[in-house]
């Protein structure tokens, strides 16, 4: 069995592809501001460190609020229009679940959307808990926050693991005291994760799940 007793989730990219949404959003947003329509990639390589500072990639801070504002505004009405889990992800929630492993998500993606997009996928009945953007005065990767979810979850970092798709899980991971597994279904690749420190890097959430079975 794993040597994990917790297993921190982040959502968009690792547990959840939400990208066809949140593209959908900046294609929607941008044009108000005179700015072209961005292409998938360029939103796949801005997102992962919170709304704010995925929008500065494309607008000077004097317009961020505003932008930020109108982004949710339309993020609420497409939420769940496209939003699906990715491969092998229900599967390493159930399997863990039934193993005991306290399951939560961490993510910065906006809390109130996460929980939506959670019980939507059905999988919030696995979770001790669903953190994010907005639920504390922090994110992902500052120590507070990782800090705050291990407290409320009653976890400890010894025994834990984050499984995330950029350096910001990476580094929220190792400023939390607890280790990272990078998967390359979001928006870093394999050498980008490695070179963040991640203690593994898989493919996908069915290597992920083969590799905690293993008790890798």
């Amino acid at each position: 069995m794993s040597r994990f007793a917790t297993l921190l989730l982040d959502l968009d990219g690792t547990l959840v592809d939400a990208f066809t949404t949140i593209h959908r959003a900046y294609c929607h947003v941008l044009p108000q501001f005179g700015r072209p329509v961005p292409s998938i990639e360029q939103v796949r390589r801005a997102v992962g460190g919170g709304l704010e500072n995925a929008m500065r990639h494309f607008l000077p801070e004097e317009l961020i609020a505003e932008a930020v504002r109108r982004h949710i505004t339309y993020t609420d009405t497409i939420l769940l229009e496209d939003v699906a889990l990715m491969p092998g992800g229900l599967e390493l929630i159930r399997s863990q679940h039934a193993a005991g492993v306290k399951l939560a998500v961490f993510t910065n993606k906006r809390g109130d959307h996460s929980r939506r997009v959670c019980d939507h996928l059905g999988v919030t009945p696995f979770l001790r808990g669903i953190f994010g953007a907005k639920d504390t005065p922090w994110l992902k990767p500052q120590p507070e926050f990782a800090a705050h979810v291990l407290g409320q979850i009653g976890a400890v970092p010894a025994t834990t693991l984050l499984i995330g798709d950029s350096p910001f899980d990476v580094q929220a991971a190792h400023n939390g005291g607890f280790a990272c597994w990078g998967v390359t279904t979001g928006t870093h690749d394999a050498a980008q994760l490695r070179a963040a420190g991640a203690e593994g890097v898989f493919a996908d959430l069915h290597a992920v799940h083969a590799a905690l079975g293993s008790g890798h």
